[in-house]
């Protein structure tokens, strides 16, 4: 060994005694990542595979175990002494917050501190056999946090599939009709979880929503004008304001805006500082078709554009039906976009 460990408490190589070297050439000729600790101060010595666990530390060898892991001794400390006495431990994915890259950083390990005594019996240092597992424990909470996800994201779609069907036949005049108005209203909200699924998080950009559910009214920029600032949305959030737009889209195509060769749609949103009190405001604005009356009855998107949305976002609407078009305005505030 390349070192100079006469300049340590464990002295010159030469003077070592046989159950050290004996010790020193198992773990040196072990692939597994292995580190043993000598004498009163566990004085380290370590092989190559556990190089990558130290990190950027400085040189571990022949100092005290002690002090190459000062960070994390308080945890670390009490099940070194217990190998001292004799005891072997082994943990699993145990927890620790070290400094191997000049910050604190949570990680894990799997390892063992076992005794190694010498010729008579007496223990004399520890082997500390190891593995770091942070990747692994990481991508296990993920999965969990993926799958609770995912469990949640289902149920909430089955019960807007399960409202989008009763609401419809509830109001429909026609089997026709009905037929029509839920394939429309269930691919408005399967765009919407599709702009879900290619995200890494559960959230969507809300300038994606909006592109994807009034695709297939934007007959041109002029008429249809959409503009706002880049904000994430939660997936419920998504969800609703999708099934909100297609709603408001499909009324001005029937009756409003879009109806006729002028009218125009001018779709927009402002927003604040995020996780603040500052407002969001959203407003959908038609001009230019002709007058439009309240409904007579409430039905499904009525709901969505003046109950839900408002409720999933956290705040207030106004819906109002003009000469030209609807009007509605989403109001709420900036600690409440992106949160379920």
């Amino acid at each position: 060994m390349a070192y100079d460990w006469a300049s340590t408490r464990l002295g010159p190589l030469e003077t070592w005694t046989p159950s050290l070297k004996i010790a020193v050439g198992m773990m040196l000729n072990s692939k597994f990542p292995k580190c043993l600790t000598w004498g009163p101060e566990l004085i380290t010595i370590h092989n190559d595979a556990f190089t990558p666990i130290l990190g950027s530390k400085p040189s571990a060898l022949g100092r005290p175990f002690s002090e190459v892991w000062s960070e994390a001794w308080d945890e670390i400390g009490p099940i070194a002494r217990r190998a001292l006495s004799g005891e072997a431990t082994f943990i699993e994915d145990f927890p620790l917050v070290v400094n191997r890259h000049g910050y604190p950083e949570q990680a894990h390990f799997t390892f063992c501190y076992s005794p190694i005594r010498d010729e008579d019996g007496v223990v004399r240092g520890m082997m500390d056999t190891v593995i770091e597992t942070t990747g692994a424990v990481e991508a296990h909470r993920r999965a969990k946090f993926l799958n609770g996800e995912l469990e949640h994201r289902v149920k909430n779609t089955l019960a807007v599939v399960a409202a989008i069907v009763s609401q419809t036949l509830r109001t429909s005049a026609s089997n026709e009709d009905a037929r029509a108005a839920l394939l429309e209203r269930v691919q408005a909200m399967a765009q919407a979880q599709s702009l879900l699924s290619r995200t890494s998080i559960a959230a969507a950009s809300i300038l994606d929503v909006v592109r994807a559910t009034t695709a297939p009214f934007r007959m041109s920029e002029e008429r249809f004008r959409i503009s706002g600032p880049p904000v994430m949305l939660s997936s419920r959030q998504t969800l609703t304001l999708s099934l909100a737009l297609h709603e408001l889209a499909t009324n001005a195509m029937k009756y409003g805006a879009l109806s006729n060769m002028t009218g125009r749609v001018n779709l927009d949103w402002s927003a604040g500082r995020p996780e603040t009190d500052d407002a969001f405001q959203l407003t959908w604005v038609e001009t230019g078709g002709p007058p439009v009356a309240a409904p007579t009855r409430t039905g499904f998107g009525s709901r969505i554009i003046q109950s839900v949305l408002p409720q999933d976002f956290g705040g207030e609407a106004d819906l109002t039906h003009g000469v030209s078009g609807i009007r509605y305005h989403l109001r709420t505030r900036m600690n409440r976009i992106g949160n379920e």
